[in-house]
């Protein structure tokens, strides 16, 4: 017992104090399409004693809520001031606020398709063709434009069923934003159709026109698509919301005339055409445009709010809790941006970023050494190592007759081409290389990675199992293991209290035998 004793006052010495710092609570609120990194970010500071309360209601509810001093910071995919279907967005008082992008990332496309029972997972798509679908131009997935952009698939005479934001959202902004730039004329005709002036432009209330289905939050559009249900649905989303639920998106036409998907150096390739205004703003029409073949068009920043003025529940207490939060994601956060299905801030804009922390009131105004950051985007010269060792896409994301077969998104099986009259087509007889036919099942025994649900954040599933395993049902798993649990119990208890109870039953009179 005194060795034990020792043992805990050493180890309690030696832990660092939970909450040394003392930090203010704070509270945020805003974009779906970035809170999936603003969720993990402060979980990681709580180590700090931080404690960062964040509420995805949408860019239009954070904005609402941070000019009427409900919250201490915003996050949103748009800033204020603009004029939304007639109405002006009326900033903050001048001199209050600043924008600070946090994090980029790409809007895509998850969808919930099927041939012969099996899932798509290597969905290609054109501008004119997305926009056609969430417009009501296109509502087959036979329709022969979305089969001229999968020539190896022969896609089933099923319903599109476009799932869009019911609520005011940045990321409805962002989508709107890039059909009206790209294919505004047919987006325009949607907006007639509407009852909404025109030219429409973009919106953050996205106008609802059967066959659309409305959903409110990212998480919302995420759960309708994803569900077995839902079959014929695609949605606009943040990339992370596809990968974290197991789901493909598709890949979209880039000016250059390649396929690409969303992932962190696609988009980081696309940003670099990224024009950024005086306030931090951004400016996307070259994005859109960007003739770079790795580049993924529909690429954008999220930024924060940050209050630069003290006044109704904000002093100079929170600022030192936000100004640390900020210098903390800005540099170490940033080193999660891939995993988290977001693309890292470039040099530029973490060196702006750092500007606009010194600006909050009782900022801490750490002398952060950038170079010490780890940031995958830096580079002694300045320029973005992620974009510049991006690789070329392969050929058969060429915009022709040929189509890849990987998965995407957060789909890691991938899906062979069945449309025989497709040339490169890597069908052979209907069979693919694990020699299982090319309709049957998937099997979820197959998927390399673990699947994340996108609303508890919990592994719902671990794979990478061989292709050729036993399936075996969710029920027969749960009783085997509830087996093993009572097994390997009963053999604890005997190991720990048999020998004592023996020892002392041999001792009882009469019982030394």
């Amino acid at each position: 017992m005194k060795r034990l004793a020792v043992l805990l006052a050493v180890l309690l010495l030696a832990a660092p104090p939970a909450q040394a710092q003392n930090y203010t609570p704070i509270s945020g609120a805003g974009s779906t399409w970035s809170y999936n990194a603003l969720d993990q970010w402060r979980k990681n500071v709580v180590q700090y004693g931080m404690r960062i309360n964040f509420a995805g209601t949408g860019s239009t509810d954070g904005r609402n809520q941070f000019k009427a001093g409900q919250v201490d910071f915003a996050v949103s995919e748009i800033p204020y001031g603009l004029t939304d279907a007639g109405v002006r967005d009326v900033p903050p008082k001048d001199g209050t606020y600043a924008y600070m992008p946090i994090v980029a990332g790409g809007t895509s496309l998850m969808y919930n398709l099927k041939i012969g029972g099996k899932r798509v997972t290597n969905l290609r798509l054109s501008g004119e063709v997305v926009t056609k679908i969430f417009t009501g131009g296109i509502t087959s997935w036979a329709d022969p434009a979305i089969a001229k952009d999968n020539p190896g698939l022969k896609l089933p005479d099923r319903k599109v069923v476009p799932v869009v934001r019911s609520d005011g959202s940045g990321t409805s902004a962002q989508f709107t934003a890039w059909m009206a730039a790209r294919h505004g004329g047919i987006w325009d005709e949607y907006c007639r159709k509407a009852k909404r002036a025109t030219p429409c432009g973009f919106t953050s209330n996205y106008p609802l026109i059967a066959p659309a289905v409305g959903q409110s939050g990212s998480l919302g559009v995420a759960n309708y698509v994803r569900q077995d249900g839902s079959e014929g649905s695609i949605t606009y989303v943040e990339y992370s919301y596809a990968r974290n639920a197991g789901f493909p998106v598709a890949k979209l036409l880039n000016s250059k005339g390649y396929y690409v998907e969303p992932k962190a150096q696609a988009v980081a390739v696309a940003l670099m055409q990224a024009k950024i205004n005086q306030d931090l703003t951004q400016d996307l029409g070259a994005v859109y445009t960007n003739g770079d073949a790795r580049s993924y068009p529909m690429s954008s920043y999220s930024y924060m709010i940050l209050p630069i003025a003290e006044g109704g529940k904000f002093n100079k207490d929170k600022g030192r809790t936000l100004s640390d939060f900020a210098y903390y994601f800005l540099c170490e956060g940033q080193q999660q941006a891939d995993r988290l299905g977001f693309s890292p801030l470039p040099i530029n804009l973490v060196r702006a970023g750092l500007d606009q922390v010194a600006r909050i009131p009782g900022t801490t105004r750490q002398n952060k050494d950038i170079s010490k950051c780890n940031n995958p985007t830096f580079s002694a010269d300045g320029s973005n190592t992620l974009a510049t060792n991006a690789p070329q896409p392969p050929d058969c994301d060429k915009q022709g007759t040929t189509q890849c077969k990987e998965g995407t998104g957060g789909a890691t099986e991938n899906t062979e081409n069945n449309n025989n009259a497709a040339t490169g087509n890597n069908n052979t007889n209907g069979v693919n290389p694990t020699g299982n036919p090319t309709d049957a099942p998937a099997d979820p025994a197959a998927v390399g990675e673990d699947v994340v649900d996108p609303v508890t954040g919990e592994t719902v599933r671990r794979s990478g199992q061989s292709a050729t395993a036993t399936p075996v049902s969710v029920s027969l798993r749960q009783n085997n293991s509830s087996l093993l649990i009572v097994v390997i119990t009963v053999l604890m208890v005997v190991l720990i209290f048999g020998p004592p109870l023996v020892s002392r039953w041999m001792r009882r009179p009469g019982g030394d035998r």
